[in-house]
Order: structure tokens, then C-alpha cells, then sequence
């Protein structure tokens, strides 16, 4: 098979409308061909549907060490924005490629494909793996089941390099991410009569008030790690359900909260903190008035943080890379702490910038493209030398 340019990989990457909510596997299916034709096999993990897939393959001799080149397949909706071009086709203009998915993070899978054909024609000396997974956009849960398989395996990568978008500077780490939803069961009344019901409205407006205490305690300047911006953990409420008419006093409000943490912080604490409030102090008065009354704390997602040593082999090998010791940090998640979890020390550097992820008239700079196929043919060299360095 031929080789073909990450410009040219990428617009056929944009074509495959791999919303989360959506199938992904015509893009996998067309990495599983397009990697068989340069003789790579590919093992494929399914969701429990059959609906989704990961997508992990080896390049190289079969044994320990080598690097994992890590991006996730799924992109967020278009629902409702205000696009000028078509999302699910590339246009180029001015040096850019626009399209869903061009940052957050097509380019850099449709780099390491086009990087396919060096490395298999180089003499690695330790592996280079290939792992695409699903359902990133929903709280990093697809490439979970693929972890858990790699994790029973004899044969351990030495690092992972997470190509999100940080316009190819090296990063170390970033925080983790719970999110809630709180349900609180009040009991109805006409509100002419408002104190003999329970409110489920205003109950679960002290709750998110303690949420908001919770928070400033964070922030207190004890708690700050200057490598984030901002340098501590942050609680925010997003969405608030309630109420059905002004004369009924509520029977019932939920809402939906996370925790954005620093690594070192348990978020589950926060969720810990706001069960006890509700059971100290909100429970007891709810309960007077009507027995059956409650509220609960419910998961939605989570992933964890990473924070890899500046003094790592992983951050000396992203330092070659990169050509850059000025590592960072970055807002947003990553599958790298669920990496950093299985055993596989993780950094993250990719092309383009998410400030364009997620947007209408998403965009990647051809600059940026060719950028990080000049990082991994940097890789390519780097795995045929001494194999002892990893």
C-alpha cells in the first residue's frame, strides 16, 4: 500500500461522523484495513452492543517496553452550532483544516497512521503500540475494557504518549474530573400550604450552596498547585431540573455537579462532604414533615488525574520529542490518568489547540499536522536505538 499524507488520512478521518452518541466502527474498520494493508494486525474490543470499538495493534518486536501512541475516535456534536462549513467534510483555507474532530483529535491519529509505513519499515527496537478507543467525550469510559485486557498481559509498554491538542508542547498533567447528580425527593402541596410539603427546590438549593462552601475551601490558598491553572480543585453545578407549576410546592429537583480535581485531591471527598450535610442536617428536618422524603448521590463519570515526574523516563522521552523540557499542565481530561493507572506512565502533546475543540468551525493548522509527523519520525529513530532506554 501506497503511503498517504496526515492531511489526506485526516479528510477521510472527518468523513466518519463518529459522534459519541453514534457508532464508530466504519472509522475503525477503515484504521483495521487501512493497517492490514501495511501488513499490521489489529485486535479489536467491543462495547457490550457490538456498536463501538477500540482499536489496539503492535508495531515491532512482541516484548516489553516500547511506547503506546494513544487518541480517541469519538467527537462531541453539532447540534445547534452555528457552522459555515460542512463538519463532516475537510475544507482548507489559509493554511487551515476545518472539520469535527481536526483537533480534539483527529489529527493526530490520522499523524500516527501516516507514520504507519516508517515504522513498520524501520528496525524498531522495542514497539511502538497503537491504541484508538471510543466514548472519550462521555467520561473517558471506552477505553477502559482495552486497559483491563492490556493489564493481563506479559508484555507491559514502557510509556503512553496521549496526542490531545496542546499545539505540540509537552505536558505532564492535568486534573481529574467526577461528576454527580443529586436527586432530592421532596413532597408535594399546594403551595397555600407550603410548609406542611417539602420543597425539594429549596432543600436541593442548600445543597448547592454547601457545594459552593466546599469549593472556596479549595480554593484557600493551602490547597493551590501553581502547575494548574486554576491552582486548585473547583465544584461547580451545571444543570438544575425541578418544579412543575408556582402553586405546587415541588415534589422533586435534581441537579448535576462536578468536581474538577487537582491530582493529589480525592474529588469523591466533596461527594463524601455533601452526603453527610444531607444526612446531618438536611434529612432530619425533610423527614419531620414527611417520612418517605430523600436524597441521593449518583455517579455519572469519572476519570482520574495525572501528574507524571518531571525527572521520568516518560517526560526525558516527550523532552526528545517535543524538543521542549518547558512542560505544562492543561485544563481539560485525558484517558492518561487511566493509563498512568494500568501501570503505563503517560505524558500528553498533540497538534492543534483546543481552544478550537468543540466549537463550530473547528479547525487544525496544517503547520501543526506537519509538526507532529516531524515528532514521530523523531519517535521512529528514537525506538531503533539502544532498546536498554526503555
Amino acid at each position: 500500500m501506497s503511503e498517504v499524507s496526515s492531511r489526506d488520512l485526516l479528510e477521510r478521518l472527518i468523513a466518519f461522523a463518529t459522534v459519541s452518541r453514534d457508532s464508530n466502527l466504519e472509522l475503525i474498520r477503515f484504521i483495521e484495513a487501512y493497517l492490514a494493508g501495511h501488513g499490521v494486525q489489529s485486535e479489536l474490543f467491543f462495547n457490550d452492543e457490538g456498536t463501538k470499538a477500540n482499536l489496539f495493534a503492535t508495531i515491532g518486536p512482541l516484548q516489553s517496553g516500547g511506547v503506546v501512541l494513544s487518541g480517541h475516535t469519538d467527537v462531541v456534536p453539532v447540534d445547534g452550532q452555528a457552522w459555515t462549513v460542512d463538519p463532516f467534510h475537510l475544507s482548507e483555507k489559509d493554511g487551515r483544516l476545518y472539520g469535527r474532530g481536526t483537533a480534539d483529535m483527529k489529527g493526530f491519529i490520522a499523524s500516527v497512521l501516516a507514520a504507519v509505513p516508517n515504522f513498520v519499515q524501520r528496525p524498531l527496537r522495542v514497539p511502538v503500540h497503537l491504541a484508538f478507543s471510543y466514548d472519550e467525550e462521555v467520561g473517558c469510559l471506552g477505553v477502559r475494557p482495552m486497559l483491563v485486557e492490556l493489564q493481563k498481559r506479559p508484555y507491559k509498554p514502557a510509556l503512553c504518549l496521549i496526542g490531545e491538542p496542546t499545539e505540540l508542547k509537552p505536558v505532564l498533567g492535568h486534573k481529574g474530573k467526577l461528576a454527580m447528580r443529586c436527586e432530592v425527593r421532596g413532597a408535594a402541596c399546594h403551595s397555600a400550604y407550603a410548609p406542611y410539603g417539602v420543597n425539594a427546590i429549596e432543600y436541593a438549593a442548600k445543597l448547592i450552596g454547601r457545594l459552593g462552601a466546599i469549593g472556596e475551601q479549595l480554593a484557600h490558598p493551602d490547597h493551590h498547585d501553581e502547575r494548574f491553572d486554576p491552582p486548585y480543585s473547583t465544584v461547580q453545578t451545571g444543570v438544575i431540573k425541578g418544579g412543575r407549576a408556582l402553586n405546587i410546592v415541588p415534589a422533586e429537583c435534581e441537579f448535576d455537579f462536578e468536581v474538577r480535581a487537582l491530582p493529589n485531591f480525592d474529588a469523591q471527598d466533596v461527594a463524601s462532604q455533601l452526603q453527610a450535610y444531607a444526612e446531618e442536617q438536611l434529612l432530619p428536618k425533610m423527614r419531620a414533615v414527611q417520612a418517605d422524603t430523600d436524597i441521593k448521590l449518583r455517579p455519572l463519570s469519572a476519570y482520574p488525574g495525572l501528574a507524571t515526574s518531571p525527572e521520568s523516563e516518560a517526560a526525558r522521552l516527550l523532552a526528545i520529542l517535543s524538543q521542549s523540557s518547558a512542560f505544562g499542565t492543561v485544563a481539560f481530561g485525558t484517558e492518561g490518568g487511566l493509563f498512568d493507572e494500568a501501570g503505563i506512565p503517560t505524558v500528553v502533546c498533540g497538534p492543534g489547540s483546543m481552544e478550537q475543540g468543540h466549537k463550530p468551525d473547528e479547525f487544525i493548522e496544517l503547520a501543526q499536522l506537519q509538526g507532529c509527523d516531524a515528532i514521530l519520525l523523531r519517535l521512529a529513530d528514537y525506538l531503533c536505538t539502544d532498546p536498554s532506554k526503555m
